[in-house]
């Protein structure tokens, strides 16, 4: 028999917390839906604790989830406990995720708590949550870097207390996966009732071992292993989702474990993420990368016209890829370009579907080839931001060597339409300046802009990405259009909404679990 390893999802709480990472209420059930597609166990939905705005995204996630396990992180404190239940307790399945430090470091200088203190404080707590949920996951905070004698001690009470998932976080990226391993395999073998609970990692990607060590874990006897899509999260990063799941699928001769992840919906679940996000998946990434299933050497493509075999461990559509065909044009009908949406994941209602043909049609005319990948652009902008209280009507530039360039630009703004003209060094400088005149916000501060093209050829579409930051707080904004700057216009918009989002619900800044 094959061992599963249960996959605990966490993008939309760990992964949330990237600067500049803040996905909507809408956009968190889109990606709930899609996790749940995707075929993982538990759905870390957010911190229920910390914002209004996150309990509610909770509830929402709890409500519509059909299959998976929904969790909310909370810390070891009652009010927090309680605040975590009244969130997942609509859930067909619900858990409460608590979490205390127990590394020597966190205790003396974040908790300035006693040894004792915090064994008193898990009993406690972890007994609360378990007489008010059925599903109770304990983490040790750094765990990584904690006393071993201390940790099994902490384990064993959390057990006896009621949690029946122990997570042993690498929180700051500092393990290696001999020194990962080792610790799993102590503590389930020290821990008297350690056969009382499944055993599971959250890894950190400081130094590139997060995936390394979770698998390593795994090979010690983890259950469950906590990762998001993308690797997104803190810092650098967490544990991605997809190179977790493949690797155990590839080389299930070695792991000698399975996943419940359908591969197939790598690819879709991974777009999704950094259509919502802005977060762009660099080209060598693993698994999902533009270039994972690229070859470019004369030698490798000589092996790959013989047999894939010889330089692929795995095919492009056992992830879901599908390579990109020249099937749509102005000349397609709603049947089709219907069809074509629902072959990319998307089923839209009436409204939004006539809304996506439409902008269709009028890509179709301004490019002579619509690649699948410029639908996804296409829907994700134009479609599915179209409730944003500011939206770009119009845009229209001059430029060239001779300045001052100039922008003119229309938005509507709560449903009014207003223009302003603008100059500055150069059309994207004048373009924003013409977004601050219409909607002032001093204290905001660009921090980044890119561009990039969704496809090939000279009429691409451009998907550009801008993050905004203001007292602290940082979001990102994603515009495509085949015109650069009415994507970076969108763009700006975009993060502009996220940031006037964050304005009326600042959240609690907390500790993080893992």
């Amino acid at each position: 028999m094959t061992d599963t390893v249960l996959i605990f999802d966490t993008t939309l709480r760990d992964g949330e917390q990237s600067p500049g990472c803040s996905m909507n209420l809408e956009e968190k059930l889109r990606v709930a839906a899609q996790l749940e597609t995707l075929g993982v166990d538990i759905i870390e939905a957010g911190f229920a604790i910390a914002s209004e705005g996150d309990f509610e995204a909770i509830v929402a996630v709890a409500r519509q989830c059909e299959r998976a396990t929904v969790a909310s992180l909370a810390r070891a404190a009652i009010p927090d406990i309680d605040r975590a239940w009244e969130a997942v307790q609509h859930a067909r399945a619900p858990r409460i995720h608590s979490f205390i430090a127990t590394s020597p470091l966190h205790m003396k200088v974040k908790l300035a708590m006693e040894p004792d203190a915090v064994l008193e404080r898990i009993r406690q707590t972890i007994s609360h949550a378990r007489n008010i949920c059925p599903d109770v996951e304990w983490s040790a905070e750094d765990a990584t870097r904690s006393d071993r004698d201390f940790l099994a001690r902490a384990i064993e009470i959390a057990i006896d207390s009621g949690a029946r998932t122990i997570n042993l976080p690498d929180t700051v990226g500092y393990a290696t996966p001999e020194d990962y391993a080792a610790m799993f395999r102590e503590m389930i073998e020290r821990v008297p009732n350690s056969d009382k609970a499944v055993f599971s990692t959250h890894c950190h990607n400081d130094l590139g071992l997060a995936v390394a060590n979770s698998l390593a874990a795994v090979a010690a006897g983890a259950r469950q292993v906590e990762s998001t899509i993308n690797g997104i999260g803190e810092r650098a990063g967490n544990a991605a989702v997809e190179e977790i799941a493949m690797a155990i699928k590839v080389r299930r001769d070695a792991l000698r474990v399975a996943t419940n992840v359908v591969s197939t919906e790598i690819t879709r679940s991974s777009r999704l993420v950094s259509g919502i996000t802005g977060f762009a998946v660099q080209p060598n990434k693993a698994i999902v990368g533009a270039n994972a299933f690229a070859h470019e050497s004369g030698i490798h493509q000589d092996g790959m016209l013989k047999d894939s075999s010889t330089y692929e461990i795995m095919t492009p559509e056992s992830v879901g890829l599908t390579r990109s065909s020249l099937v749509m044009g102005k000349h397609s009908g709603r049947a089709a370009f219907k069809e074509k949406l629902k072959e990319l994941g998307y089923e839209l209602g009436d409204n939004a579907f006539q809304d996506a043909f439409v902008r269709f049609k009028a890509l179709a005319d301004a490019k002579k080839a619509v690649f699948d990948e410029d639908i996804v652009a296409l829907v994700d902008d134009e479609v599915l931001r179209g409730h944003d209280n500011i939206q770009v009507r119009d845009v229209e530039i001059h430029c060239g060597t001779k300045g001052p360039q100039r922008a003119i630009l229309t938005l509507a703004i709560d449903g009014a339409e207003k223009t302003v003209t603008a100059t500055g060094n150069g059309p994207v400088d004048a373009l924003f300046k013409a977004i601050r005149e219409l909607v002032p916000h001093d204290k905001g501060t660009l921090q980044r802009y890119e561009v990039h093209a969704v496809t090939g050829g000279t009429d691409a579409q451009a998907e550009v990405s801008v993050v905004l930051s203001e007292d602290g707080r940082s979001v990102r904004g994603t515009g495509a259009h085949q015109d650069t700057l009415v994507a970076s216009a969108r763009a700006y918009v975009n993060a502009l909404n996220k940031l006037t989002v964050k304005r009326g619900r600042a959240p609690l800044r907390v500790a993080e679990a893992g």
